[in-house]
Formats: structure tokens, sequence, C-alpha cells
């Protein structure tokens, strides 16, 4: 059995990494950063100097990567995967555009290379925790040869369409976190304004209709005002930029997402990039 290759050990990779190592599987991985490397390496995983190198000795590829560039540059350059992985399997599990992940399963179709659109939903540390999901876009039989390692990463990885739908459902899913993210904020915002305590109106909030993945996720680092990151920030401005294009394309108005980027952006501007995008409290409290 091949080990299982993952270029990209940030946040996300490390967590499907761990997952991996959880479930005995061997994992060789890749990422520009040593120490993200050498934590690989602490949990038994095996890192190596360059991402040919994950393609000639691994199968399948996961690509965990935070930009559009990067995934684009590692599949489709002159020493990327799709040049280097005859035959084996390249998963895609970053957030990228849909129309770039239909152009990287064509070129990767055209060279013999297999090809799955597979972003996850849930946060990094819902993935270590194995919580959350799998969309899946690709041949189906693919996925069907896949499945069992995709489901030791999350037990629910589900095949939705061709390759690129799964992604357009990444987005969606990505509209909802921004918006009940920014929601859990403003409700939480309000009820310290009314002198409320925070933590009791959080659990009973939690214990209401009006409960949402995003307040159990979110509302206690915003109860904290503390904001490890989870999804950072910086990163999901990229995501909210691409639900945008995304739903320009289809003829899709998303006027709350559009108020809620304004939040998360004067947010980033105020310098908090690098923190959980729950830190939009923050430019709530601003206003």
């Amino acid at each position: 059995m091949a080990p299982v290759g993952i270029i990209g050990l940030g946040l996300l990779g490390s967590a499907v990494a761990g997952r991996l190592r959880s479930a005995g599987r061997d994992v060789l991985g890749h990422d520009v950063v040593a120490e993200r490397q050498r934590a690989l390496e602490a949990i038994g995983g095996r890192a190596v100097a360059s991402a040919p190198a994950v393609a000639e000795a691994a199968d399948p590829i996961c690509v965990v990567l935070p930009s559009l560039a990067a995934v684009e540059d590692v599949v489709l350059g002159s020493r990327g995967l799709a040049a280097v992985a005859r035959g084996r399997t390249i998963v895609q599990m970053s957030t990228i555009s849909p129309a770039l992940t239909e152009r990287l399963a064509r070129e990767c179709a055209a060279r013999d290379v297999a090809f799955l659109d597979c972003p996850i939903s849930g946060t990094s540390g819902m993935v270590a925790r194995g919580d959350g999901i799998i969309f899946v876009g690709g041949d189906h039989g693919v996925y069907e040869r896949w499945r069992p390692l995709l489901e030791t990463i999350l037990p629910r990885a589900v095949h939705v369409g061709a390759a690129g739908q799964a992604m357009v459902l990444k987005l969606v899913a990505n509209l909802l976190v921004a918006v009940h993210s920014a929601a859990a904020a403003e409700a939480l915002a309000m009820v310290e304004r009314a002198g409320l305590d925070l933590p009791q109106a959080l659990e009973l909030l939690g214990s209401s209709a009006a409960t949402s993945r995003m307040l159990e996720v979110r509302g206690p680092l915003i109860v904290k005002r503390d904001f490890p990151a989870q999804m950072k920030l910086d990163l999901f401005m990229k995501d909210l930029h691409l639900i945008q294009e995304a739903a320009a394309a289809l003829g899709a108005t998303v006027p709350l997402t559009d108020v809620a980027q304004g939040l998360y952006a004067a947010a980033q501007t105020a310098g908090h990039g690098s923190e959980d995008l729950a830190v939009v409290v923050t430019a709530l409290a601003r206003r």
C-alpha cells in the first residue's frame, strides 16, 4: 500500500495528516515551512523535500494549499503533479474556484492522472476531531476507489457530481459560515451591550431555536475575545471573494454575503488577518 501524500501542512493539512496517521496510514508530506514538516514527523509521518518527491512515491496525493496560484503551480507547473503523477490520483482539497477546478481536472485527464475535487467543510479543529464533511466531485469510479481512504479522514465523504460542482457546494457552505459567524458576533455584541451575563447567554442561545454550528464553534471565542485561528481571516477573505465571483458567474445575488464581507474586511484592515474569523466582532465594536 503506497503512502498517502499531502502537499501543504498548514492548519487543515496537518489536521488531515493527523486523521490519516490515527488510522494507521503511512503519510508522506511536504510544506515550504520547515516547522510544519517537523510537526508531521513528530506524529510519525515522513517529510520530503519537494512536491514532486511526494508525487513520485505516494498515491493518492492530497493538495491542501492556501491560494489558487499555489494550487495551479503545484499541479500544472513544469514539475507539477500532472507531469509526474501518471497513473496516480490527485485529491484536491484546497478551496479554489470552480473554474480552476474544472481546468485542473481536464489537464490531469489529458496526462493520465485521475483527479478528485474534494473540498472539506469544517474548521481545522473540527477535522482533527473527525467532525465535518468532504464534498467530492469527479469520476464516480475514482471516488469509489478512494472512498474508504477519504472516510478515514472524515466519516462522510459524499459524491455530489462532476469536478467543480463539489467546489461550488464548498463555497456555498462557506457563504453560510461567513453570514452565520457575523450574525453570531452581532448577536453576542448586543447581549454584551445589554449587560447580560455573556457566557450564560451563549449557553441559552445554544439551546434555543437560534442555535447554529457557527454560534457553537465561534461563540466561545467571541465571548472570551480570544481568537486563535481555526480559519485565519486572511485566508477566509480569499474564500469570500471566490464566493462573490462564483455567485456573479451564476447570476445569483448574495446581499448578506456582501454585507458580511465588508465587516470581515474592516477587521482585516485593522490588523486581525492572522486571527480566527470570529474576530469580526471587533469590527462591530468599532462601529
